[in-house]
């Protein structure tokens, strides 16, 4: 765990901060899992809080993101009922809290919670108050955090168009947009190109996972069939890249036409360190926090975002997301601000409300410089 900036003697977490890229079911507390486990009869690979948390981080250290998903069985499993649900979201609150984030969107997939006896709807309103308690529970301890669910559609499934209608149906609820997640290969955007027409008709937001586990057709697919405004990860965007010379932070390159829509329309991608390193997602640049086209894609221009993905099965907070950077790319204040705005620039909110996001973070940042 990181306590401060490297360059800058900083708290990192008191920093403020957005979390556009991060699941529900991937940042459940151990001890929140051990309990409802317990209260399930659901057998666990361990029963000490720690030892279950390095049972998640080294089931997903795989190198493949069909495996690491697979780590999913056990969090969904636990979380089948509106108390369980709603605890997961007042946790995952209070716990972003505490990592000093002021906005988050909380990406999760009803369709895997219906194991019991809700509905979809159940499920997403059973959310919705353990949102609402975490957020009045912060409130009260004197934090303003505002956190918005995104539905995910599993693409492997067939559920796209009904979780699309769920999204529609409770936008004035907290429902910000849609994404579909799950293995990204051989499952494209266009296998669900009836949901992402209905969306674009009903004018909703959509992030989609792509540039992860498959490369650029999945990235062009999600941005022409699936409309979409953010790319979830996005980092094998980097392969329409290519860098003819490299000095210090100058970047001599030719970009694909890809990459000049994605780098010029300021479209976000939602890139996660740890999570990319342990899924695969770089190894045609390398292993290590340094390998990552991160570096590269920030000095280029895009707009990059910087995320957790799944706080338990990597580890991982955004602060220390943030370290990791910092370590690996020299990075200081005036650059963390840098993708915190770009965050708030891409956040599914109005306009004016993305103005005064960008304001908190601002003034924030400006108190400690």
């Amino acid at each position: 765990m990181v306590d401060e900036y490297m360059n800058d003697d900083v708290d990192i977490v008191t920093l403020p901060k957005v979390s556009l890229h991060d699941h529900l079911d991937g940042a459940l507390r151990t001890e929140t899992i051990i309990e409802l486990a317990e209260s399930e009869g659901i057998d666990l690979p361990a029963e000490d809080p720690d030892d279950l948390a390095d049972w998640f981080a080294d089931a997903a250290n795989s190198g493949s993101l069909p495996t690491y998903l697979e780590t999913f069985d056990l969090t969904t499993a636990v979380l089948q009922t509106s108390a369980a649900l709603e605890r997961a979201a007042r946790d995952y609150v209070l716990d972003l809290v505490d990592d000093g984030v002021v906005y988050g969107e909380v990406r999760w997939a009803p369709e895997q919670h219906l194991g019991g006896t809700l509905s979809l709807d159940e499920a997403v309103g059973a959310v919705r108050a353990g949102l609402r308690a975490g957020t009045e529970e912060a409130r009260d301890r004197g934090h303003d955090i505002r956190v918005q669910q995104l539905l995910c559609a599993m693409r492997q499934n067939s559920a796209a168009t009904d979780i699309a209608e769920l999204a529609v149906r409770n936008r004035m609820n907290g429902v910000a947009g849609f994404d579909i997640a799950g293995p990204e290969e051989g499952f494209p955007p266009s296998s669900h190109a009836a949901a992402f027409q209905y969306l674009a008709e009903e004018f909703m937001p959509v992030t989609v996972h792509a540039g992860e586990g498959a490369g650029l057709a999945s990235i062009r697919d999600a941005l022409i069939t699936g409309r979409a405004l953010r790319l979830g990860h996005g980092a094998r965007i980097a392969e329409d890249i290519e860098v003819l010379d490299e000095r210090g932070d100058a970047f001599q390159v030719v970009m694909g036409q890809l990459a000049e829509w994605v780098k010029d329309r300021r479209i976000p991608l939602e890139l996660s360190i740890s999570s990319n390193l342990q899924t695969g997602t770089i190894e045609a640049w390398g292993e290590e926090v340094e390998d990552h086209p991160f570096d590269l894609l920030y000095q280029l221009g895009f707009a990059v975002t910087v995320n957790t993905d799944n706080r338990l099965q990597s580890n991982t907070t955004l602060s220390d997301e943030l370290a990791l950077l910092t370590d690996a790319f020299g990075y200081n204040l005036d650059d963390h601000e840098t993708f915190q705005l770009n965050a708030a620039e891409g956040a599914f909110l109005p306009v004016d409300e993305r103005e005064e996001l960008a304001d908190v973070i601002e003034d924030g940042f400006a108190e400690v410089s």
